[in-house]
C-alpha cells in the first residue's frame, strides 16, 4: 500500500505560481512512477505530468508544457509540481498518483491522493 498526501494548493492570480507537493508513505517510494492529474468542475480527470522512478524521465500534457515542472526527491518520499504562468483554465483539483510506469493513462495508476484545490483568478 502507498498513501499519498497532497499539499500546496490555493488561490492565485493569473500569471502567478504555485508549488504542489505530494508526500508518500508505505511501500518504497522509489519503486513507483509518479504523476499529477487534475479535474476541473464538470470535467473528467486529466493527465498533467509524470515522472519515472529515478526522475530521469518526465512527461507533460501539451496544455502545461513549458509552464509546469514535475520533480521528485526519493530521499524525502516526495514529488513536486511547480506551476508557473498559471491561467484560469488551470483551475482544478490536483491529484497525485503512483503506479508502475509513467504513462498518461489514468487507470494505470494504483494509488491516489485526496487532491488539493488550485484556483486561478483572472
Amino acid at each position: 500500500q502507498v498513501q499519498l498526501v497532497e499539499s500546496g494548493g490555493g488561490l492565485v492570480q493569473a500569471g502567478g505560481s504555485l508549488r504542489l507537493s505530494c508526500a508518500a508513505s508505505g511501500r518504497s517510494f522509489s519503486s513507483n512512477a509518479m504523476a499529477w492529474f487534475r479535474q476541473a468542475p464538470g470535467k473528467e480527470r486529466e493527465f498533467v505530468a509524470a515522472i519515472s522512478r529515478s526522475g530521469a524521465m518526465t512527461y507533460y500534457a501539451d496544455s502545461v508544457k513549458g509552464r509546469f515542472t514535475i520533480s521528485r526527491i526519493n530521499a524525502k518520499n516526495t514529488v513536486y509540481l511547480q506551476m508557473n504562468s498559471l491561467k484560469p483554465e488551470d483551475t482544478a483539483v490536483y491529484y497525485c498518483a503512483a503506479g508502475r510506469v509513467p504513462v498518461t493513462i489514468r487507470n494505470s495508476y494504483d494509488y491516489w491522493g485526496q487532491g488539493t484545490r488550485v484556483t486561478v483568478s483572472s
